[in-house]
């Protein structure tokens, strides 16, 4: 299995209500990695790519369990 799709299923293996709160996290660190762009401060650009990802599977995943319930 690739990382991808180890991460996809610990997150699938997640509560709703955990999902949010790691979402709510990852919203939060993306907002802090810009600001240190700004300031110079960060080397690792790559961490935004990979914070951006995460919360991309983090949606996805909330998505599909609310079409799921949906129908």
């Amino acid at each position: 299995m690739s990382k991808q799709q180890k991460a996809v299923e610990e997150l699938t293996k997640k509560s709703e209500t955990e999902l949010k709160k790691l979402l709510a996290e990852k919203r939060e660190s993306l907002r802090d990695f810009r600001f240190s762009m700004q300031g110079s401060k960060i080397r690792n650009t790559k961490q935004g790519v990979q914070l951006r990802k995460e919360i991309a599977r983090i949606l996805y995943i909330l998505g599909t369990r609310e079409k799921a319930t949906s129908k």
